[in-house]
């Protein structure tokens, strides 16, 4: 799904508002929330919060400051302790859970909160979880499952009661049906609304046809591509904000600070390493953004108000 991500930007450029799902055929989500159908909202999603110390730094100063309304949280990682207990101080705060079954980074790993003999699919030779998956990694979705429910168990252990719920690298939307069931059945069983685009089902029909009448649906999705040169970062932002069509947007994006920790961390690479989320950071805590907001009349909402509209 990475590689759509443009292909998206562009239907939300051109495509106006879609037709209405079969998750939507009661009112449009904008509609459901009080606001008309022409409306404009957005929500901007911080992803990856709890990798590294310099992600929830900046996560929570990009909260605080009003730009960033929303995050999820990625339970199996190192720096999960620190962000749990700002969450549990914090209960206001609209914070997912980055559901996570990779670790892609190579010199920075993590692995499962279940048992490892549990969940030997998803985990390699070293305990780690695979920082790939090919066409021979065989995943099983009861181990998925298991892995979910002990992530999402630890997190309410911790304090955090979460808003919603998404999915680290889109491996539960990107890899059949089976695993996006799962994520489907504990999401309906925690009665917690789960990040879904109508961006995806042409690539992914099997997402429509899963989703019930009661499931929120948002509109579009846009998040930067690998393409985009650091000196074109800001302008990318700046097009999708003025061509933001009716009905819900949600903006993923990835902050931290590029400092010591984050560049180690991330140094094998560029893509979504320190630099990129110092970018995001510098963007989204701007005064230009907040301008852009106010000029084109879009208006902020988060998960939390999302879960009324169903």
């Amino acid at each position: 799904m990475r590689g759509k991500w443009i292909a998206g930007l562009l239907l939300l450029l051109v495509a106006g508002s879609a037709p209405a799902t079969q998750a939507q055929s009661k009112g449009s989500v904008a509609e459901k929330l009080g606001f008309g159908r022409d409306a404009k909202l957005l929500i901007v999603h911080a992803d990856d919060v709890g990798m590294t110390h310099a992600v929830n730094a900046a996560t929570i100063k990009a909260l605080e400051g009003g730009g960033v309304n929303s995050a999820s949280i990625m339970v199996a990682c190192p720096w999960f302790p620190e962000i749990a207990e700002y969450a549990k101080a914090n209960p206001e705060v609209d914070f997912g859970l980055h559901l996570t079954l990779t670790s892609e980074r190579v010199y920075y790993r993590w692995g499962p909160v279940a048992p490892r003999d549990k969940v030997a699919s998803l985990v390699d030779e070293n305990g780690y979880f695979w920082q790939d998956w090919t066409p021979k990694t065989r995943i099983e979705p009861k181990e998925v499952e298991l892995e979910l429910r002990a992530q999402i168990e630890r997190a309410y252990a911790m304090g955090i009661r979460p808003t919603h719920l998404d999915s680290h690298q889109y491996r539960l939307y990107d890899n059949g049906k089976e695993l996006f069931e799962v994520l489907l059945q504990i999401a309906h069983e925690k009665k917690l609304p789960f990040f879904v685009a109508r961006d995806w089902f042409e690539e992914h029909p099997y997402l429509e046809s899963s989703l019930s009448a009661d499931d929120i649906v948002i509109d579009h999705t846009v998040t930067i591509d690998p393409s985009v040169r650091p000196e074109r970062w800001a302008d990318f932002y700046r097009t999708a904000i003025k061509n933001l069509q009716p009905g819900v947007t949600e903006f993923v994006i990835h902050v931290a600070f590029a400092d010591e920790e984050m560049t180690a961390a991330t140094r094998e690479r560029g893509t979504w390493g320190a630099a990129w989320r110092q970018r995001d950071f510098d963007f989204f805590t701007s005064a230009e953004f907040r301008q852009l907001l106010a000029q084109e009349k879009i208006q902020l909402v988060n998960w939390r108000e999302l879960a009324r509209a169903r």
